[in-house]
């Protein structure tokens, strides 16, 4: 996972690799789209996943849709893309396929700051556990990163996270899945 840092370090940590490793996830911000464009082109490149909120995109891609712009950003070099809508979700985009994992719709949000952070941290660290990088399996991540991050919200930096149990875990994923799930029938 290579954190929001100048495009030509995160370049460089790849380059020091010695081997490939399964997945290299990027996070990077519009910062550099205005000062560094041209390492962020050649960084993004080299990457399997890249996360980027939907400003970002619109701005990287040229696109307001984000669905053209998440093709515009896969034909730069990513496999995956995952789009950050803060409190409206996240969209997960390959080729082929897109997800949308919601935010949860909290009552009170005391802090923002460090949520997408713990967003990617959740995303990576559902992926390492799992050791499965599937696009199903990042459909998973995906709403696991969306648990952590609601959790940070709620208390300034990571007051909220330390001491965390893995039953508030499982609880706050089951209120994802409460959310969304529903029956329909077509007449």
């Amino acid at each position: 996972m290579l954190g929001n840092l100048v495009p030509a370090v995160q370049r460089s940590v790849i380059e020091q690799l010695t081997s490939r490793p399964k997945l290299i996830v990027m996070d990077t911000m519009n910062f550099w789209m205005d000062i560094a464009m041209e390492e962020l082109m050649k960084t993004i490149k080299m990457v399997d996943v890249l996360t980027i909120n939907d400003s970002e995109a619109r701005q990287l891609s040229g696109e307001y849709s984000l669905v053209k712009a998440a093709q515009k950003i896969l034909a730069m070099g990513p496999k995956v893309l995952v789009i950050k809508k803060g409190e409206h979700g996240a969209l997960l985009f390959n080729k082929e396929e897109v997800f949308f994992a919601p935010a949860l719709p909290l009552e009170e949000v005391f802090d923002p700051t460090g949520a997408g952070d713990s967003f990617a941290g959740g995303f990576i660290g559902y992926l390492a556990q799992t050791r499965d990088i599937s696009f199903a399996n990042m459909k998973r991540a995906l709403i696991y990163a969306s648990a952590m991050a609601s959790f940070t919200v709620e208390r300034f930096g990571t007051e909220r996270l330390i001491g965390l149990s893995q039953e508030q875990i499982d609880a706050r994923l089951q209120e994802f899945i409460d959310l969304v799930d529903f029956e329909i029938t077509f007449a």
